[in-house]
């Protein structure tokens, strides 16, 4: 419904554009609003807050305001099948009492099983209800928190990022890459063959491709899981995690290594880093690309000209034995404090 808003307010607003060179604003696509509910055929609309269907005429507003300062691209319409339904209810939509949420329109509170609790004396401004491809609904409170930083420690790390391991650190830690794709690839590829077989616009394709959905969201949501726990742990072990500037979407046109590299997440990876070390007070050092880690003998510093991928563990001159990762990681952490 509340795609259905914004796809039938960026219609007009394009025809608008296309045929008489007018910019149509928010308050007149508000105005359109009322008299959709006021028509025969969008009279469904009254049934629902018009707190959220203003809110998808706001967010299409903003994209336009992206578009015409030339910071994004023109605006696109919502497809129920491929985006994330979702309504947002400012506070003046929903009531927020003794830890139950109901929203406007809605006679009881939202059975809701929390996945963590609300910190002591929250006070919700904006809640978000959303539907994701597996069918499953889900409610995001936001709320003003003042997170305290963690008390300083000593130790630093350099992280090198791999597909064998999903994090070697210059401590000689690897830390396993649990590869979750790879471990549910048969099911998945059973799902998509099943789904293929399906006739278009059937009920039982809408089930298969809801099966394939729920295969999708467990390998996220464990992948998620894991590097929420890899995250958090390096950040409260340490005051300054030094890491590589990896560009993925280069590194993504190698197709031999392409399905790893994002089965192992790498720019999630160094996202959940950088919002986590901001939030608890930590440094996080990105070190430039080009700098080659894993040529550079982390004992003597000599170079190598070349080191194959398929080269795990070499001899320096000076007699040190490295292991290809480890080195890596070290020569990060000691580039990274350097800039630090």
């Amino acid at each position: 419904m509340f795609a259905l808003v914004y796809n039938k307010a960026l219609e007009e607003r394009t025809r608008a554009y296309t045929l008489e060179g007018r910019r149509v604003s928010y308050v007149e696509s508000s105005a359109a609003l009322t008299a959709w509910k006021r028509s025969g055929d969008y009279d469904f609309l009254s049934q629902v807050s018009s707190v959220p269907l203003q809110q998808a005429l706001r967010h299409l507003q903003a994209a336009f305001a992206h578009f015409f300062a030339k910071r994004a691209k023109y605006p696109t319409f919502k497809s129920k099948k491929k985006s994330r339904l979702s309504a947002e209810y400012t506070r003046s939509a929903f009531r927020w009492r003794d830890g139950t949420l109901t929203l406007a329109k809605m006679n009881a509170p939202l059975n809701i099983v929390w996945s963590r609790p609300l910190p002591g004396g929250a006070d919700p401004s904006t809640v978000t209800v959303s539907k994701d491809a597996a069918g499953r609904w889900f409610v995001s409170i936001l709320v003003e928190e003042k997170i305290r930083p963690l008390p300083p420690v000593e130790a630093s790390v350099g992280v090198d990022a791999g597909v064998h391991a999903l994090a070697t650190l210059s401590t000689g830690e690897k830390i396993v890459n649990p590869r979750h794709e790879r471990r549910d690839r048969r099911k998945l590829a059973k799902a998509q063959r099943a789904l293929a077989r399906k006739e278009k616009g059937s009920n039982n394709r809408a089930k298969a491709r809801l099966r394939v959905a729920k295969v999708y969201a467990r390998i996220a949501d464990r992948r998620h899981d894991h590097l929420h726990k890899v995250t958090t742990r390096l950040v409260r072990e340490n005051q300054v995690i030094a890491v590589e500037d990896l560009t993925v979407r280069n590194m993504v046109k190698n197709h031999s290594l392409a399905r790893a590299v994002f089965d192992a997440s790498w720019r999630e990876l160094r996202g959940m880093l950088e919002y986590k070390a901001a939030w608890y007070g930590r440094e996080l050092v990105a070190v430039d690309r080009w700098f080659p880690s894993s040529k550079l003998c982390s004992a003597c510093g000599a170079l190598h000209d070349k080191m194959p991928l398929n080269i795990r563990e070499w001899t320096c001159a000076c007699g040190a034995v490295h292991d290809r990762d480890v080195n890596a990681a070290k020569n990060v952490l000691a580039a990274g404090l350097a800039e630090s």
